[in-house]
């Protein structure tokens, strides 16, 4: 019973970090640059991908979508975890997707995030592999 609760656990913070991360995508200016004139050129200034779109679009995409990620994995994960756990431990591929996805963000969050994406994903990576160490044990 423990192994579910930890990836449960492992999966409500992961969702909770992405959840975040489109609310304050939406509701704060958290994201804005500090330089008043960096933050008015992003709005004008297309990238070299296309004219149709500025980079202040470009990036408000990439942190919506960057949000959908952590709470996709979060949610099929838990619900794998909450209504399928025999599945899940009996799948080598989507044991190994969850650490690897985890993983990956845990080396991404120490390179190029902050402290906060670092030890929740620290924190959700250790809960995913003990819950399902514990479980398979």
């Amino acid at each position: 019973m423990l192994g579910p609760i930890l990836v449960v656990a492992s999966c409500v913070i992961v969702f909770g970090l992405g959840s975040a991360h489109l609310a304050l995508t939406f509701f704060s200016n958290r994201f804005e640059p500090r330089d008043a004139e960096v933050a008015a050129k992003l709005r004008v200034v297309s990238p070299i991908i296309s004219r149709d779109m500025t980079m202040h679009q470009a990036a408000t995409g990439f942190h919506i979508s960057h949000s959908m990620g952590p709470m996709l994995l979060g949610l099929i994960y838990g619900y794998l975890a909450i209504c399928h756990f025999d599945f899940l431990l009996q799948s080598t591929f989507l044991m190994t997707l969850g650490s690897l996805t985890l993983a990956v963000y845990l080396v991404t969050a120490k390179i190029y995030w902050f402290k906060v994406p670092l030890r929740g994903i620290a924190l959700a990576l250790v809960l995913y592999l003990l819950g399902l160490g514990i479980a398979l044990s």
